[in-house]
């Protein structure tokens, strides 16, 4: 599926010690439960050069696409992000990006609207059209699917992420699902 996408991890600091002048955290793997992550850090806590530390801000990460991580979101939402971009890899992680790091979304597009990785989308226009409509041979070379391609963007009924190249996946926008997309594309359905 294109890309291989770096684990996602984020860097906890202990807020007595940052607070104190020194520099206490850890890189902690992302893509685990809520509560592994909370142990982590409270490990991380009890190593600090400030006794009794309790506070913690997350002051970095990786591994997330163009998702953010801000520095107080809870171990809930910072696993449920990278759970889904381990899980889907690089494709997950730039579904991400394109909805501003809104994890239902990019669920619900890869559920529902995903329509496959081809090259470009201009190449999967071609191959829907070619096979829902009969194009004359002569008429083939006029066909300006780049034009296509960018119109179906426009008009919202297609979007596309790249994850590399020839990595095109391609998805149907949201005021479509794929068959109801088809059925447009082959004039069925307004």
């Amino acid at each position: 599926m294109g890309a291989k996408t770096e684990q996602p991890r984020i860097y906890v600091a202990c807020l007595a010690a940052y607070n104190s002048g020194y520099l206490h955290g850890a890189w902690i793997e992302a893509a685990q439960d809520a509560w592994s992550i909370y142990d982590a850090v409270q490990a991380m806590l009890r190593t600090s050069p400030v006794a009794e530390a309790e506070e913690w801000a997350i002051h970095d990460y990786e591994g997330f696409g163009g998702a953010r991580v801000e520095e107080y979101d809870s171990f809930e939402h910072v696993s449920a992000l990278a759970s889904f971009i381990v899980e889907h890899g690089a494709v997950g992680a730039a579904l991400l990006d394109h909805y501003s790091g809104d994890l239902e979304e990019a669920r619900e597009a890869l559920s529902d609207r995903y329509m496959g990785e081809h090259s470009s989308l201009a190449d999967y226009l071609q191959e829907v059209t070619e096979e829902t409509t009969a194009i004359p041979q002569a008429l083939r070379y006029y066909i300006d699917w780049q034009a296509m391609a960018r119109d179906a963007e426009i008009n919202g009924d297609l979007f596309a992420v790249s994850t590399g190249w020839n990595a095109t996946h391609v998805f149907a926008g949201c005021y479509y699902g794929a068959a109801d997309l088809l059925l447009a594309m082959a004039g069925h359905r307004d």
